[in-house]
């Protein structure tokens, strides 16, 4: 596995993006708990009732997501009870919606259930579907044949000495 030889990337964390995002995002658990956080999940109770999930297991995911700055804990009581802590996404979180809808348009187009899709990506200003899309600079969406992923050589900006389809991560 590939090294950061960056001195501003922590050492021990693999250079690609796609990898690092895994190590933390890469089981089904931790984006169905992002996901019910979009829908407006925050305490422990409405995430174990609506993922079913295992209660050490949750407990892990959600410190992961916790350490990782993705959900952060805020401490609630209710009137004659104890202080028990309840989960909010950050701005890292709420970023994961794209994450979130590309996995959906992909499971739409690719794994359709027999009843259609299970939910519509839309816009709450226009109510108008939403389509995920890489966008170029001038905000016109890019089709997906056009798309490259070009390796740089850590950072200094150099171009790579691979051509493109010998490259991935």
């Amino acid at each position: 596995m590939a090294r950061a030889k960056r001195p501003d990337v922590t050492p021990d964390l693999p250079v690609c993006s796609i990898e690092r995002s895994l190590a933390l995002l890469g089981d089904r658990w931790t984006l169905l708990i992002v996901r019910e956080a979009r829908r407006g999940a925050t305490r422990f109770s409405d995430f174990r009732d609506a993922l079913g999930s295992a209660t050490d297991l949750l407990t892990q995911r959600l410190a992961s997501l916790v350490d990782a700055g993705v959900m952060e804990r805020r401490t609630y009581q209710e009137p004659g009870r104890r202080a028990r802590f309840d989960y909010h996404l950050t701005r890292a979180g709420r970023d994961l919606t794209l994450v979130l809808g590309a996995l959906q348009q992909w499971g739409d187009r690719y794994r359709p259930p027999a009843g259609g899709p299970s939910a519509v990506r839309r816009s709450r200003t226009t109510r108008q579907p939403l389509e995920v899309a890489f966008v170029d600079g001038s905000g016109s969406a890019v089709d997906i044949t056009d798309v490259e992923f070009v390796l740089n050589d850590g950072g200094s900006g150099t171009a790579p000495t691979r051509a493109p389809e010998e490259m991935s991560g």
